[in-house]
């Protein structure tokens, strides 16, 4: 079956069986393994990716569930310098990584936490995540990793005072 998607923000037109996974299609096809294969059976989140802004398990959609589709996968997560994004660095700054395996779901799933909530609560938090399963952190880290992204996007997007000359020494002062 021939149809068209868009991946990370990039059209695909891909030829694959109609009875593929959307797992299968990234993996197998693709080369995007970023999206890892958990349980196949939509319970631990480890597959977890973004289609049309909501979080959904790619191992319980069939790969021409899509087409037309927007998608985005850890693989369309970066920082404007290639490396990593805002919300990649804050699970580093957290030490929300352990293992890693769930890590891709996570992010997934927290990157639509914070669409839906930009300042979320440490339930909006919890609630989002809930679908992906870590069995390494305690998902503590991963909840402060959330809230530091929170934070610092609140920083960025926060205009600071404005520099202005002191009169008596020649100096700035904010």
């Amino acid at each position: 079956m021939v149809f068209t998607f868009y991946l990370n923000a990039q059209p695909v037109t891909v030829d694959v069986p109609p009875d593929i996974t959307l797992l299968a299609l990234l993996r197998e096809h693709l080369g995007l393994t970023g999206t890892k294969c958990g349980c196949g059976v939509g319970e631990c989140g480890a597959c977890s990716i973004i289609l049309d802004g909501e979080v959904v398990n790619s191992c319980l959609v069939l790969a021409p569930q899509v087409a037309g589709r927007s998608l985005l996968t850890i693989e369309g997560f970066s920082g404007v310098d290639g490396g990593p994004g805002d919300l990649q660095q804050a699970f580093i700054d957290a030490g929300a990584v352990q293992c890693g395996f769930c890590t891709p779901g996570m992010i997934l799933a927290a990157a639509a936490v914070l669409a839906k909530h930009p300042h979320p609560t440490r339930r909006e938090i919890a609630d989002g995540l809930a679908g992906n399963l870590c069995r390494c952190t305690g998902y503590q880290q991963i909840i402060e990793a959330v809230q530091l992204a929170a934070r610092r996007r609140t920083e960025v997007a926060e205009p600071s005072e404005q520099a202005v000359p002191d009169a008596e020494s020649r100096t700035w002062k904010n």
